[in-house]
């Protein structure tokens, strides 16, 4: 019986490394010499694709002029292994994928990915003083997915929640928190999956520059229960019916905030809240600080801009008089919102309202907007 249980575990040990072996074959394409990519190495980047099959091998990346139509030739090598070098760009995080005669896949060396829509692609770390903060930190916090019942729209909805490291060890303690808003065509993961949010605020926390926060990310289409991706079923909405008018804004207001308020040790006042959304998110934010006025004491549209109207002055005002502690303003100067953003900004001057107009270089990309949460971050809650 001895043997027979000694054979057994052997038996378990090399299933095991069978399945750890797989795992090494894949990553060297099967056999033949082991290869990186992507390396950065002596100023360059190295991009390594095993693919003896393949007549023609492009890479395409978002750092080229035209990142939907550009990409470069690789030149195959020895055992089949495609190849090209590029100029290391400049310290930030990039996406790319490969073009296998004709058909775009991602890179099997490397399992850095992000989830845009319905795309997946591979992410190029550079480091650098703009990206430090979007690597991994000493100190974690938590990212859940929070379930909650949205009477207004009739269903149940899924958001993302970042608590900050410490915060299941404080009982006592209490944190503001940030609402933080995705654009048009994301959902409750894109600021974690391409925002490196939770990596942004671990970092800043860590290093004493900005406040304890909890960040809270929802999905802003009011017609799903949560990212395509869980494939569950989208409810009918006419977003020209009356109804429907602001619907995420005031389920934002009126049922998350509240929710959160009553599952996480918040200071649940305005002092203690704040805004932000990029694009899409943008406009929710305008939308939501016009619409409920004193509710948020931190402001922050990204990406946006305004329209001007007959009713945008009273708007700010409303703003105004209830009173807000800080009101930035972020967007890149070559973005297609530009022109709206600067009605915003001459919109709150001329109104008054003290706020900072920070302006970039770029346009309508997440390189931008990891770069104001991690510069408006160190703002909130002081």
């Amino acid at each position: 019986m001895k043997r027979i249980a000694t054979l057994f575990a052997v038996a378990l040990l090399a299933l095991g490394q069978a399945s750890g072996q797989e795992l090494t074959n894949f990553a060297r394409g099967g056999r033949g010499p082991q290869i990186v990519s992507p390396e950065l190495k002596d100023g360059k980047v190295f991009f390594r694709l095993s693919a003896n099959y393949a007549t023609r091998v492009q890479l395409s990346g978002n750092w080229m002029a035209n990142p939907f139509s550009d990409s470069i030739d690789m030149q195959k090598g020895e055992g089949g292994v495609w190849e090209v070098a590029i100029d290391t760009p400049d310290p930030e995080i990039y996406t790319y994928n490969f073009i296998v005669d004709g058909v775009s896949v991602n890179d099997p060396l490397n399992d850095k990915v992000q989830r845009d829509g319905t795309r997946y692609l591979n992410m190029l770390f550079v480091p650098g003083e703009r990206s430090e903060n979007y690597y991994e930190a000493k100190n974690h916090g938590s990212v859940t997915y929070r379930w909650y019942d949205s009477p207004s729209l009739g269903i149940s909805r899924r958001m993302t929640v970042y608590t900050p490291y410490g915060y299941e060890q404080s009982p006592k303690a209490k944190y503001p928190v940030l609402y933080l808003l995705h654009g048009g065509g994301g959902d409750e993961e894109a600021w974690t999956s391409m925002g490196r949010a939770a990596q942004i605020l671990d970092n800043l926390i860590e290093k004493g520059l900005a406040k304890p926060m909890i960040v809270v990310m929802p999905n802003g289409n009011p017609n799903q229960r949560a990212a395509g991706t869980l494939g569950l079923e989208t409810i009918e909405m006419d977003r020209n019916d009356p109804k429907w008018a602001n619907a995420y804004v005031n389920s934002l207001v009126k049922e998350i905030i509240p929710f959160i308020d009553k599952e996480y040790r918040t200071v649940a006042k305005s002092s203690g809240r704040a805004i932000a959304g990029l694009s899409m998110g943008g406009g929710h934010t305008t939308s939501a600080t016009i619409l409920y006025p004193g509710v948020f004491d931190y402001i922050c549209p990204l990406s946006c801009g305004i329209r001007e109207s007959d009713h945008l002055d009273a708007d700010l005002q409303g703003i105004k008089k209830a009173g807000y502690k800080l009101y930035w303003v972020g967007c890149g100067t070559s973005d297609f919102t530009w022109a709206g953003t600067e009605i915003l900004d001459k919109a709150l001057t001329r109104n008054g309202m003290e706020h900072t107009l920070f302006a970039s270089d770029g346009g309508h990309t997440w390189a931008n907007w990891r770069l104001y949460l991690n510069t408006f971050a160190r703002l909130l809650f002081k």
